[in-house]
Formats: C-alpha cells, structure tokens, sequence
C-alpha cells in the first residue's frame, strides 16, 4: 500500500450525484430507460465507502461507469492519464450528470473493472509504468493476483471506483481485500463499488444502494437479496437444493 502523501488534498470527494435532465438528448438511449434510472435524480455518496447492489443489468454497473467517465476517466478503465479504447461501449448517461464536490481537486483516481484488467495491464506496459504496480507484470499474473497486486501497489489516498472485483477474486482473496478496503479508506480515500459479493459489501458503515424497477434506494445489509439468499442456502444446502432441483 502506497504511504499517504502529506500535503494532499484529503477525502471525501464527492458529496452527490445529480441528473440533468434537459441534457439528455436522446431519450430513447438505453441508460435512460433503465427501469432503476427513470426517475433517478439525485444520490448522496457516503465519505468513505458507497455499494451499488442489484440484479444483471439493473443500471448499478451503467451508473458506476458514468461516474467514473464523468470525474474524467476512462470508461474501460484506469488512471486520469489512460485514454486508451478498444471498443467504444460506454453511456451517454455520463453527459446528464452533475457531480457535487468536497473538493476542487482530487489529488488520485482510478476506474478499475475486473473485466476489462487485461487491457488496463496492456496500456499499463505501453506506458511503461509497470515498476508502480508491483515487482511483476500484472500480464504475469492470475487475474485475481494481478487485481490484488494492482489494488495494493497503485491506490492510496483519492477517489476510487471499483466494479465488481468480486469476479476476480476467490472468497479468501474477497476477506484479503477487505482488509486492504480498510486500509485505503484510513488514507483518507472515498470509494463507490458496485458488487454482488455479500462478503465485500459487509464492510462497516458503509452505504448501500439497491438498484431495482423502482429505482435507487438505500438498504440494509442484513436486507440485501445477497446476504438473505446466501444465508438460506448455508443454513440449509441440501434442503435449498432438493427444493430447487425437484423443480426440473
């Protein structure tokens, strides 16, 4: 983990998020029809640590990813300094929002997507860059090694969006991350995930937003379809899977 630098700008960054409405200009584009986005308006981020939760494709990773395009970074991932695209698949979502600031200026940021890594660790060599990211080439690395080694060795004290790490980490390498979470957020960080691990959004205090068909709203941990499913079924395996494969 990198040392907190003095003289820095501390966090929380982002206080809000805010649609525009009159910027959209297509209002048959996808993002904007997303039942969890049609009356989206306004969220507040917690100073720390932000979960977005809900189904497949109910707008918590499209949302993450406006954000993040928003503050200035690219869409399939990195630093403010990687602009590099292999295929141009973002929102127009990112054009309606209104980012409410702490601060002017946020001194360290990163969009990191667990499915995009490979390409991030490619322009991370063509930059030549890779000694800040570890004694090995992330290329060198499993992926859920090189998502530890890049999380470990690059971020310290910024704004930090992460979507879905889960698929790149194993259940211990989840409890490893939570703990350098912890870590990060002691340097004066702020982070918004999007995830459907109930292992990572078990982190302490932080705020939860359920994405669903009606809309975005705050909830519980102990509330979360991931924490009751995976709860039932551990309490119960054999009697979750007789009642699911009696239905075939």
């Amino acid at each position: 983990m990198r040392k907190l630098k003095q003289g820095v700008t501390p966090g929380p960054f982002i206080e809000s998020i805010l649609m525009d409405r009159t910027r959209i200009h297509d209002p048959n584009h996808y993002a904007f029809n997303l039942p969890s986005l049609k009356k989206f308006s306004k969220i507040d981020l917690h100073p720390q640590v932000t979960f977005f939760v809900g189904e497949n494709g109910s707008g918590k990773s499209t949302l993450l990813e406006a954000i993040a395009v928003a503050c200035g970074l690219n869409a399939e991932g990195g630093s403010r300094n990687m602009k590099f695209s292999t295929r141009e698949s973002h929102s127009e979502l990112y054009k309606t929002l209104i980012l409410r600031r702490f601060h002017g200026l946020i001194p360290d940021a990163w969009f990191l997507r667990a499915e995009s890594l490979f390409n991030v660790a490619t322009e991370i060599e063509n930059l030549g860059v890779g000694n800040s990211y570890g004694d090995k080439s992330l290329h060198e690395q499993s992926h859920g090694e090189a998502f530890m080694a890049l999380f470990e060795n690059r971020f310290s004290q910024g704004l930090y969006f992460l979507d879905e790490p889960e698929a790149a980490l194993s259940p211990q390498r989840q409890l490893e991350f939570l703990i350098m979470l912890h870590l990060i957020v002691g340097q004066e960080s702020q982070l918004v995930i999007a995830t459907h691990s109930p292992i990572i959004m078990s982190y302490p205090n932080a705020k939860i937003f359920h994405f669903s068909k009606d809309g975005i709203q705050p909830i519980k941990y102990e509330e979360t379809e991931h924490y009751l499913i995976t709860k039932t079924f551990l309490d119960s395996p054999q009697r979750m899977l007789k009642h699911l494969l009696e239905k075939q």
